[in-house]
This record gives C-alpha cells, sequence and structure tokens, in this order.
C-alpha cells in the first residue's frame, strides 16, 4: 500500500521536529523494475520460477551504515553462546557475556548480512519478508482451505457452545470466518489461519476453542492470547479464557477494540486478528524482518527499539518455516505478495555471511564455466545445505570472485552474468582458455546416411592455433542418428537429425543437418494368385521390408487391363474372362513381384452357396472347424451346381479321406471341365499347409520372424494371426504358442 503525498508529508515532518528523531520517510514501489540493479536478479530468478509472486520494494530513505549502528547496540541482537566467533561480539567486557540464558550479543558482520535483504532473495529465505497485512489480491477463500487441510478446521461448518450449554451451528464456514477476521483486522488472512493452526493444532477439541472449560463455558481464544503459563492445572488454558471474557481485567475501551468477551468463534477469530495486528502489522510492521529489524513505522515514532525478538536470525529462521507450510500446502504457485527493504548507500554485493571465513578463499578474477552434462547449482553459501538461487549449463561463462580453499570440498564463489552471486562446487567449473575457438567449419562429403552406415565429419577450428581445445559432438535425435567423441556418425532409423559441433569452452558452435535413409530390401504380397469372377474388386496389400523404409512408394501395372485393371492404391477390378498379371515393383530398389489373375464369369445367385460359419473374401475361404478339415467335410459345407475338386498348395489333387490346409484350392468345374472358380483356403495358424497347427508352425514362423526364409501370399495371411493386416511377428508366435498348450484356441 504506497503513502499518499499528504501522509508522507506529515511523516516526514515529524520525524523531523521530533527530539531523538531521523530524517527519515518510507516510500513503497511495486514491481521488479523499481528495485536496485543488485536486487533484480534474484528477483527475477525468482518471478522465472513463481510467476504469480508479487514484489513490492520498501524505500525506507535510511542509510544503510545508520541503520547498521543503531542495531548493532550490545544487547539487542542475539546469537547462541554456541555459535562461532565470527557470529559474536569479541570486543573486550562484551565478549561472551549473556543476555539472556545462552545468548549472547552478535557481531556486527552478524547484523550487516542478517539485515542486508539481498542475502535472502531466494526460494525459501524470501518468506521474512511476505506481507503479512490483509492483501484482496491474494487473500482468499481456496488459499485459507489450503492451508487449513488436515484440520478439523477444514471445509468444516462453524458451530460452538454458547454460556448456556447450547449448540448454535451458523451458516459459515470456517474459512469464511478467517477471510473476514483478515478483512477487518486488516491482518493477512492466510497468517491468521497459519496462527490458528500453530496455537490449538488440529482438533477442534482444543480447551481453548472447545467452549466447555469448567466456569469459562462458551468461550474461545484460537491465538491463546494471554495464555501465560501458571502451576495450576489448565492454568495456561484457563489464563487465555479469562482474556477471552474480560481481557483479564482490561478498560472498556480496550475491550471494545478487541470484541471482547470472545463468546462466539466469530468474535475470538476477528477480536484475536485485531489483537496481532495492532501490535506490529498495523503500525507498518507487517513483514517477519521489519518485526525483528524496526526500520519502518506508520506511526512517526522513534526507530529501532520496537522489535518483536532479539535473536539476529529469527527471521531466517522463521522463514523456512513458512515455506514449508507452504510447500505442505501446496501453495507456492499461488500469489503471494513481499515487501522487501532497501536502504541507501548499501555494499555493492551482499554482505557475506559469518560463516565462510575469508581465509577459506583466494581472491580470483578468471572466467570459467560449467564442466558439466546437464546443469550446475548455484547456491546462497559454499555446501549442499545452502538454498539453491539458479541452476545454469554450460553455455555460462561466470567470474570466479574468489577461489576456495577449504578443507573437505572445494567450493568457489562465483557472480553470473545477470549479476546473481552465488557458491558453486568447484571440481564442476573449468577455467576458459586465453586462446577460444572463435569459429568452427563443419562439412560431410553426403548428408545422406544409410541405416546402418557409418560417416565422420570434416571439421574445421578457427584459428588453427585453437585446435587442441576440446569440441563435443551432439546429435538432436539419437534415435535417428548417434555421434561418436570423434564425430563419427550412426544412422540408426530413418528420418533427419542435426549434429551439433560446439567448443566446450564458450558458445561456438556449428550445425550440420543429416538424414539417415533405410533403403528397401524385399517386398511381400498378401496373395500370390488371384482368381476373380467379373465385376470383383480385391486390393493388394505389399508389405516393404524393412518396415521402416524411408521409400515406401510403389508402382503397379496390368500386363491385360482389357482383362484385369489396377490403381495407384492397389486396388484390382475384374473387367473380362482371361488371365493376366498384375505387376508391383517398388520405387526404390525396383523390387517387382507379380500376380496371377484370373477372371472368370461372374456365377449367379444359386450356383453356389457356403456353410454360414464360413468366410468368403473374394478367392479366400476362412471360418473352418479343425476337427473337420477333410475332402469330405470340406464338400458337405459348399452347395453348388458344379463338381466340386479339391488340390493341396503343391497342386496334388485330394481324394475324400484327405485332409486339406492353408493353401489348397477349392475349384468348380462345369461339365465340360472348365474351371469357373477357384477358392483358397486360409487357416490361420497353418504355415505348413496341412491342416494342423502344431511346433512345425511355430518353427516357420519363427523363420519367418528371423528373415531366413519369408512367408509368402496366403501363408503371410495365415501367419497373421491377431489380423491386423501386419507383417506376422512375435505376437502372432505367442498366439500358436497358447494354442499349442492349449490355453486358448486359435479363432478362425
Amino acid at each position: 500500500m504506497k503513502y499518499c503525498k499528504m501522509f508522507m508529508i506529515i511523516t516526514c515532518f515529524l520525524f523531523i521536529i521530533g527530539l531523538n528523531s531521523t530524517h527519515y520517510c518510507a516510500e513503497k514501489k511495486e514491481g521488479i523494475e523499481n528495485f536496485p540493479e543488485s536486487y533484480k536478479p534474484y528477483l527475477l530468478e525468482l518471478q522465472k520460477k513463481h510467476p504469480n509472486w508479487h514484489f513490492t520494494a520498501l524505500y525506507t530513505n535510511l542509510d544503510w551504515k545508520y541503520v547498521i549502528d543503531n542495531e548493532n547496540k550490545f544487547g539487542k541482537n542475539l546469537v547462541p553462546k554456541s555459535y562461532s566467533d565470527s557470529w559474536k561480539n569479541t570486543t573486550p567486557g562484551e565478549y561472551n557475556i549473556e543476555v539472556d540464558a545462552g545468548w549472547v550479543d552478535c557481531s556486527r558482520q552478524a547484523v550487516e548480512y542478517t539485515m542486508d535483504p539481498r542475502n535472502f532473495l531466494n526460494e525459501v529465505r524470501i518468506f521474512q519478508f511476505e506481507g503479512l497485512s490483509f492483501d484482496e489480491k491474494t487473500n482468499n477463500i481456496d488459499g485459507i482451505e489450503k492451508i487449513l487441510y488436515g484440520t478439523e478446521f477444514y471445509n468444516r461448518i462453524v458451530d460452538y457452545v454458547d454460556g448456556t450449554g447450547n449448540t448454535i451451528t451458523t451458516q459459515s464456514k470456517y474459512s469464511d470466518l478467517i477471510l473476514e477476521a483478515g478483512k477487518t483486522s486488516k491482518v493477512s488472512s492466510f497468517h491468521l489461519a497459519s496462527r490458528i493452526k500453530q496455537e490449538v493444532g488440529p482438533f477442534l477439541s482444543h480447551s481453548s476453542i472447545s467452549g466447555t472449560v469448567a466456569g469459562f463455558e462458551g468461550l474461545y481464544n484460537f491465538y491463546n492470547i494471554g495464555a501465560t503459563s501458571s502451576s495450576e492445572p489448565m492454568g495456561a488454558i484457563k489464563n487465555g479464557l479469562q482474556y477471552a471474557k474480560d481481557g483479564k481485567g482490561a478498560n472498556e475501551q480496550t475491550k471494545d477494540k478487541y470484541l471482547i468477551p470472545w463468546n462466539n468463534k466469530s468474535r475470538a477469530i476477528t477480536g484475536g486478528g485485531i489483537f496481532i495486528g495492532s501490535s506490529y502489522i498495523n503500525i507498518g510492521q507487517d513483514t517477519i524482518y521489519l518485526q525483528k529489524f524496526h526500520v519502518t513505522s506508520n506511526n512517526g515514532g522513534e526507530l529501532f527499539w520496537h522489535q518483536y525478538m532479539t535473536n539476529v536470525l529469527a527471521p531466517y529462521s522463521e522463514s523456512k518455516l513458512i515455506h514449508t507450510g507452504y510447500k505442505n500446502s501446496g501453495m507456492l504457485e499461488d500469489s503471494i505478495s513481499f515487501i522487501i527493504p532497501v536502504y541507501n548507500n548499501m555494499p555493492e554485493i551482499p554482505v557475506q555471511s559469518p560463516n565462510i571465513k575469508e581465509s577459506d578463499y583466494t581472491s580470483d578474477n578468471t572466467k570459467v564455466y560449467a564442466d558439466v552434462t546437464s546443469t550446475l547449482n548455484i547456491r546462497t553459501g559454499p555446501s549442499t545445505s545452502y538454498e539453491i538461487l539458479t541452476s545454469i549449463d554450460r553455455t555460462v561463462v561466470m567470474t570466479r570472485l574468489a577461489k576456495g580453499k577449504q578443507s573437505g570440498e572445494l567450493w568457489d564463489k562465483v557472480q553470473l552474468p545477470n549479476g546473481i552471486i552465488g557458491y558453486a562446487f568447484q571440481s564442476y567449473l573449468k577455467e576458459v582458455p586465453e586462446l577460444q575457438i572463435e569459429k568452427i567449419n563443419v562439412s560431410i562429403d553426403d548428408p545422406i546416411i544409410k541405416k546402418g552406415e557409418t560417416k565422420k565429419i570434416t571439421v574445421e577450428i578457427l584459428p588453427e592455433e585453437a585446435k587442441e581445445q576440446e569440441i563435443e559432438y551432439i546429435s538432436s535425435n539419437k534415435n535417428v542418428a548417434t555421434v561418436d567423441s570423434l564425430g563419427n556418425i550412426l544412422g540408426i532409423k530413418s528420418g533427419n537429425a542435426v549434429i551439433t559441433v560446439k567448443a566446450k569452452e564458450n558458445n561456438v558452435s556449428a550445425n550440420l543437418s543429416i538424414q539417415v535413409y533405410t533403403p528397401v530390401t524385399d517386398m511381400q504380397l498378401n496373395v500370390e494368385n488371384l482368381n476373380l469372377q467379373i465385376g470383383d474388386a480385391f486390393i493388394i496389400k505389399p508389405t516393404i521390408l524393412p518396415t521402416d523404409a524411408s521409400n515406401q512408394n510403389i508402382k503397379y501395372q496390368s500386363e491385360n487391363s482389357n482383362i484385369a485393371q489396377i490403381d495407384n492404391a492397389g486396388k484390382i477390378t475384374a473387367i473380362e474372362e482371361g488371365t493376366t498379371k498384375i505387376i508391383v515393383q517398388t520405387e526404390d530398389g525396383n523390387i517387382t513381384k507379380e500376380i496371377q489373375i484370373t477372371v472368370v464369369p461372374k456365377i449367379q445367385e444359386g450356383e453356389i452357396t457356403f456353410d454360414e460359419n464360413l468366410k468368403v473374401e473374394q478367392d479366400i475361404i476362412s471360418g473352418w472347424n479343425l476337427e473337420n478339415l477333410n475332402v469330405s467335410k470340406i464338400k458337405e459345407q459348399i452347395n453348388t451346381i458344379y463338381t466340386i475338386e479339391i488340390y493341396n498348395h503343391a497342386e496334388e489333387k485330394l481324394t475324400d479321406e484327405q485332409r486339406v490346409g492353408t493353401g489348397s484350392k477349392i475349384r468348380l468345374v462345369d461339365e465340360n471341365g472348365i474351371i469357373k472358380m477357384e477358392y483358397k483356403i486360409l487357416i490361420y495358424g497353418d504355415l505348413s499347409g496341412d491342416g494342423k497347427i502344431n511346433s512345425m508352425d511355430l518353427l516357420v514362423l519363427q523363420r519367418h520372424i528371423l528373415e531366413i526364409q519369408k512367408l509368402e501370399g496366403i501363408f503371410m495371411k495365415a501367419g497373421n494371426i491377431n489380423k491386423n493386416g501386419k507383417n506376422p511377428s512375435s505376437l502372432d508366435s505367442l498366439i500358436i504358442q497358447r494354442h499349442i498348450l492349449e490355453i486358448k484356441e486359435i479363432e478362425q
């Protein structure tokens, strides 16, 4: 919330005329563009990760040295006595003096480090700057419910016990009351929801909010305000409920301000929120940072005294707890506002943590890059326990400000091109050589590579003196082509890829586009010869081998288009009686196959009928019962005026007792011995043509899959047992095995 000009003038005036006053006038400016340059890279990185976060610069208009001088007073900022001396005030007479049990005065560097906001502009620690005032843009019911999730407050209608013991059920949920309390108290409803969880836990049965404590029936204290400890049983609870009853003797003005008595849950949640807001949040100290460091005020009072805590690292510690709460509630991607102080005459770079010893580093100013295959994390401090500021790849050239010489793991202090200063693991950093590659030229004798073929890239490095510098080869699609460290490209499968040759030390690179080509080696047809009646049509379905061949185009031609015609899609149409050939040729490799076509007159209705269980498709008949496959049983399933003759796939005429199989032919012959029509028998799984499905057929299919001996025509169709129209595969082999083992019979 920005100050109006008049208020700013009055505030400034009050400070000027105050006795111990400071020439001070704060101003808020929303948006990253309004921050000093040294803040921006960190905030831009956060905005990239969290587009819904909002950042406001709080220009305190206080001089940095003046602020540190006033905060660096004995006893004002403490650290645990167990901390190293770099954290502690080592002035003679003040060193290790316990200001509080186990706590001592901190060093000036500790104050500078913890007060420099730029040290904490990362995903975790920035929550010490979260705005705790109510914000219409961010505070909403959904966000409150997310915080309440996992508690009995979640999505729950409010009921309460009144002073007479009656249960009153309202029309509001707890999230409604908390949102309204935020609006009234001007305190973030998210902060109030979190405080309620922290103070009374997840259960509605907590004594502070049950309304059933003897002597305090119908009273509620959601924030445990006034719940000071006591030796009496439930002493703290009763003290808090006494505050809910009468403010522990507060005057009527105070009770009216805080809506006391808190004799229903709405008054308790809202009144407690007003109490929380009035002490710090509503007078301008509306972040954890500002509650610790009193560097701004809305009421024109003296600075540096109204500080909620003495632990100098309290904002640092509490920010992680808040971040964890947001993360566990799934709210990190929600809209969140941050108010971040800015001081005049700040150090050029963020103040270093007292944990980091100057003696562990040597000043440096070399250019380095990340010698990694993926990304390198840049952290806020020299170990993996520090938060990640950002991640970079090997294309980023940074400045190493200081080279680590610590014992154990070595970490360097680096500055990225965008200004971010952080720490990187030394083993992953490599110095950029003085003599660098300025240009790379690449070529290849032919950019079209056959599948399985290897070709080498020719690389020219400029200047020639830099040719010993390391380069790497990268394929944009390793499924199409791979490239080794010597520049040898191996074609894997048909497709396009870009091979990049790149200098490891900088961004100089060159690209080479290549195409992997898979030549056609063979072609299979789903039919070798075909009998059609005049007017019938049949579609040829060639299979190009290998199946990933680059050029799948096929040309069709009829030797006699007066007898049978064929179009570009492989559709044959029978025109008139006679025989001819259909020629099928691959565009690549000129592999040619022929199909013998016999066209017979149209058989009239009633001249032939088939058993209803049989499936007739042009001249192929399937749907046979495997138990009735001898010639006599076949003839019983065909009713015709013609004589039926049956031949096996070797053109041997079969007697009535002999068994038929895949490839056997059913010929209809008239009284003059002329073949009127010929049909082929198809039995799925019978690949040897003996009418049985056994291990012999499994062997035949495996030889086909291994490309030892390919199936052709009707036998290839019989091998496509799952009937997907594709080249028989291991799936069909599995189906045969299940049939042989009597697990599941092949469907004909």
